[in-house]
């Protein structure tokens, strides 16, 4: 995954660093393979007095880049643990990062968790020995981007919806349907954009789900050979429609800003800084195929040389004020339910959805495709490394 850092921090940083279950969350994960075992933590100590994270812009603010926006020095005053942060490009940055076995902690999306948690690259995490954790939303636990077996491998952080956004003044009817950018994306040739990232097939697989259903697709990531042939067919014809694949999201509004995109994937963020803007108006839907979206996790590495520091940070980056702030500063739905209470727009979490289970149950989370579905279906799908060689014929 790609991203740039949100609402505020896109202002800051955009121009310096270009980031980023089977179904909804909340539902039992399938039975899958066990993975190496890694010790779990049954106690939480004093600080070790540093801590080495990695993360997405946005994530770890500590005033340097707005003096006003800052939670790590208060941490650190409460804590004494250091922090020192690295900011992961795209979720691969991340995965070889974690590999190093140099930093405590990642904020880990979807298309990268597996691969961490196979990989033996973090540790299962004691969720009684996170306080915060309790109340955070129900449905982005035990998902099969972030547990495996009913083990959670994380602390929920932050999450949010793809969606489908259009301008109206050119787009019409109303789409109600990805068919607006798939099926039927000729209509827009050229001013039709998509997500740029091996996991945007999930999008297609999304699709094919509803438009195809000989194809017996039951999961977006969970992909059989002749399933991801069909996708990858898909998103080729979508190609000769792309005016523009976007990562970083300043490019995404800037295109639609322009008129040279009107049709194409979205988050909620883009919708609003477009939106504030006089230049053109947008509007967003959930298409009736439902969407995917991501959930990003904090995750403890298996070699962490400050275990106690990153359980102190998980505890204290879910705490209600500080994941409202960062909610609000990057531009998504706090996990942390008691946020909603201590955001300074009293209708944030009503725009994200935040603690709307109703809205998260049509989101189809990023979660890293493996050989063994990750949905229990069998043993015969494609694997990351597939979608990642897939993206590259169909971006050609």
């Amino acid at each position: 995954m790609f991203r740039t850092a949100g609402v505020g921090a896109a202002v800051v940083l955009a121009a310096a660093l270009a980031l980023s279950g089977c179904s909804s969350g909340g539902t039992s994960p399938s039975k899958r393979a066990t993975p190496p075992a890694e010790k779990m933590a049954s106690s939480v100590g004093a600080g070790e007095g540093q801590l080495n994270l990695i993360a997405w812009a946005g994530y770890a603010e500590d005033g340097s880049n707005d003096k006003s926006v800052d939670w790590v020095h208060p941490f650190e005053t409460a804590t004494g643990c250091i922090v020192h942060t690295t900011y992961g490009a795209t979720s691969d940055d991340m995965v070889q990062l974690m590999r190093t076995g140099q930093y405590d902690g990642v904020s880990a999306s979807g298309d990268a968790t597996l691969r961490l948690i196979y990989g033996g690259d973090v540790a299962p995490v004691n969720t009684k020995l996170v306080p915060n954790y309790t109340t955070i939303s129900s449905f982005l636990k035990n998902g099969n981007w972030n547990s495996v077996n009913g083990q959670m491998y994380g602390i929920p952080h932050g999450w949010g919806a793809n969606l489908l956004m259009y301008t109206p003044s050119t787009v019409t009817p109303a789409p109600t349907s990805w068919s607006a950018v798939f099926s039927d994306a000729s209509k827009y040739k050229g001013k039709v954009t998509a997500y740029d990232s091996p996991i945007y097939i999930a999008d297609a697989a999304l699709y094919l789900k509803s438009s195809d259903p000989s194809l017996g697709i039951t999961d977006p990531y969970s992909l059989t050979t002749k399933q991801l042939a069909a996708s990858v067919a898909l998103l080729k014809k979508q190609n000769a429609n792309i005016g523009e694949y976007w990562s970083d999201y300043t490019k995404a509004v800037q295109a639609f800003e322009s008129g040279t995109s009107v049709v194409g994937t979205t988050w909620q963020v883009i919708a609003n800084l477009i939106n504030s803007d006089a230049k053109v108006k947008v509007e967003t839907v959930v298409p009736k195929e439902g969407v995917t979206g991501w959930s990003d996790t904090w995750m403890v590495s298996s070699k962490s040389k400050h275990p106690n520091c990153m359980y102190k940070w998980m505890d204290y980056i879910t705490s209600a004020s500080v994941n409202a702030q960062v909610a609000e500063w990057f531009g998504e739905a706090p996990a942390q339910t008691l946020a909603c209470e201590k955001t300074s727009d009293p209708d944030f979490c009503t725009q994200y959805h935040a603690t709307d289970e109703a809205y998260a149950s049509k989101i189809h989370y990023w979660t890293t495709p493996t050989k063994q579905c990750v949905d229990g279906k069998g043993d015969d799908c494609t694997s990351y490394t597939d979608w990642v060689n897939a993206w590259q014929q169909i971006r050609g």
